[in-house]
């Protein structure tokens, strides 16, 4: 499994004078072994299509925003079953490890219906966002279309976009209502992705901070970047067999990337 920023770091293969230009951009990168990376920027340099998860990936997990989501789930599970903080917590997080999201296991168990959960655990201070100018700078010097994966509902999907300023960029967002309340890592919610928006998967980036979310994704073809956060839960199930690239800020490798394309 791995670690955080400095083991990236450490692993970054070797980027000579002989390589292109593209892989000289690309220093915020790894790929496994030189010959995967030649392949792998290959393919990106084909890319037509950019899918972004949400939740401390187009924004910084830095800023410890998702914690007040994290908090409220907790509170909906105590609610629920009249539980202490700490017994709730531990069904939050078997849950998540189990159905791919804690709401898919309240649904499956207890009949909870969606909306209220989510309508619950979402109404959070949004103020702790703000305009990420490195991010819109990125996003605006990237070619593709692009969109939003995620296991939150849209409205909230929407306001965090509107918050780091990159709304305009967003050409859809793919949210859980839109793949039946079917979370990620299962493999239908990707099935109905790639048909909502007519992917072609092997021209698709998905850009994602849970590093098993990139499992069917990778199977299915797609160029697939972990944003590794240094998060415990980020690293759950990594598969280095999956991921083609491993970077730790976003906004500078699409910068680089958009520089290499150029």
């Amino acid at each position: 499994m791995t670690g955080g920023k400095h083991d990236l770091q450490k692993a970054r293969p070797a980027i000579n004078e002989e390589m292109p230009e593209m892989m000289k951009t690309m220093n915020s990168a790894t790929a496994v072994g030189e010959t995967r990376l030649r392949e792998a920027i290959s393919r990106l340099q084909g890319a037509d299509t950019w899918v972004f998860d949400l939740d401390d990936t187009l924004y910084s997990s830095e800023t410890k925003f998702f914690s007040q989501i994290d908090r409220r789930i907790g509170a909906f599970i105590s609610n629920l079953m009249g539980l202490d903080p700490i017994e709730a917590r531990k069904i939050q997080k078997s849950y998540f490890s189990r159905y791919g999201t804690t709401l898919k296991g309240l649904m499956d168990l207890h009949d909870v219906q969606p909306d209220d959960f989510l309508n619950y655990v979402h109404d959070v201070d949004l103020s702790q966002l703000t305009r990420d100018e490195a991010l819109v700078s990125a996003l605006k010097g990237l070619d593709g279309r692009k969109y939003v994966f995620t296991n939150s509902p849209l409205e909230y999907a929407r306001q965090v976009l509107e918050r780091l300023g990159i709304a305009e960029f967003m050409d859809g967002i793919f949210d859980v209502a839109a793949s039946n309340y079917i979370p990620k890592p299962r493999q239908p919610a990707y099935d109905r992705l790639v048909s909502a928006f007519n992917l072609q998967p092997a021209k698709t980036v998905y850009v994602e901070d849970m590093a098993r979310n990139l499992i069917p994704a990778a199977k299915m073809g797609m160029i697939t970047v972990w944003l590794c956060t240094g998060e415990k839960w980020g690293a759950h199930e990594h598969d280095p067999e999956h991921v083609d690239f491993e970077i730790v800020d976003l906004p500078q490798w699409l910068a680089g990337v958009a520089e290499g394309r150029a």
